[in-house]
C-alpha cells in the first residue's frame, strides 16, 4: 500500500517498550546528519595532520605510523565514540543527534560496527551518494548501514515538556476482598505508573488480577484497579 504524505513527512516515530510505555523518536533529517559528519570531519582532518607530522618526525617509521594511525582513526573514531558517548561522536553532540537501535535502546558495539563498516557502501560513488538515496527511499531517513544494523539517528530531546494534564479522578472504592501486601503494593504502583502506560499495555495489565476484576471489560478492569489504589492510598 502506497505510504501517504503525512506517513512520508512525519519525523515522529512512536515505539512501544515491553514495559509498556511509548517513546518518541525525533528522525534526524540529511542536513543535518550532514552538518554532523562535517563537524567529525574536520576533526578528523585535524588528526590526519597531527599523524603526517609525527610520521615525518620518525624518519622511515613514519608512512607505516601515518597508515596505520589514519586506520584507526577512520574505521573506530565513531565507533568508539557511539559506544562509550551514548550514541554521539563529537559532531553529533554539537548538532544533538545520537544513533540508537529501531527500538530505542542505546547503540552498542554490534550496532556500532555494522553501521560504521557499511560506510563505504554508503560513500559510492562519491561524497555519500548511495547513502543519501537510500535515506530518501526510507520513511526513517535511514542509510544502508543503519539498515544493516537496524539503528536510526534521532534529535536529541531538549525541549521542555510540560507535564500532562491530571486524569479524571476515577473515584474510591473498597478491595472486594482481603489484599496481601503484595497485591496491595501491585495496586498501587499500576496506579502511579498508569499514566506511562500507552493504552493497549494499561488495558491488558488490567486484566491480569482475575480475582479483582472477573466479569469486568478491560475499561471496567482499570477504573477499578485505580478506584482501588486510591483507597489504598488513603485518599
Amino acid at each position: 500500500m502506497p505510504l501517504s504524505s503525512k506517513t512520508m513527512f512525519d519525523t515522529l516515530r512512536h515505539v512501544a517498550t515491553p514495559e509498556g510505555c511509548e517513546l518518541e523518536l525525533r528522525i534526524a533529517g540529511p542536513v543535518t546528519r550532514a552538518r554532523a559528519w562535517l563537524f567529525d570531519f574536520l576533526l578528523r582532518l585535524v588528526g590526519w595532520f597531527a599523524l603526517a607530522t609525527l610520521a615525518g618526525a620518525t624518519g622511515n617509521l613514519g608512512l607505516g605510523i601515518f597508515l596505520v594511525g589514519t586506520f584507526l582513526l577512520e574505521w573506530f573514531y565513531p565507533i568508539l565514540f557511539e559506544v562509550y558517548m551514548g550514541g554521539q561522536t563529537p559532531g553529533k553532540k554539537a548538532c544533538d543527534l545520537i544513533v540508537v537501535h529501531d527500538d530505542g535502546r542505546p547503540v552498542g558495539w554490534q550496532g556500532a560496527f555494522i553501521r560504521n563498516t557499511v560506510r563505504f557502501v554508503d560513500f559510492l560513488p562519491v561524497f555519500y551518494g548511495a547513502g543519501y538515496v537510500a535515506s530518501l527511499l526510507n520513511a526513517d531517513g535511514k542509510r544502508l548501514g543503519d539498515l544493516a544494523a537496524g539503528t536510526v539517528v534521532i534529535h536529541a530531546d531538549r525541549r521542555e515538556v510540560a507535564p500532562p494534564p491530571a486524569p479524571q479522578d476515577p473515584g474510591v472504592e473498597a478491595p472486594p476482598l482481603p489484599l496481601t501486601a503484595e497485591e496491595q503494593q501491585a495496586v498501587v504502583e499500576y496506579l502511579h505508573r498508569s499514566a506511562q502506560f500507552t493504552d493497549e499495555r494499561s488495558l491488558e495489565l488490567a486484566l491480569l488480577p482475575r480475582g479483582l476484576v472477573q466479569g469486568l471489560t478491560a475499561e471496567q478492569a482499570r477504573s477499578r484497579l485505580l478506584r482501588l489504589g486510591n483507597f489504598l492510598l488513603g485518599s
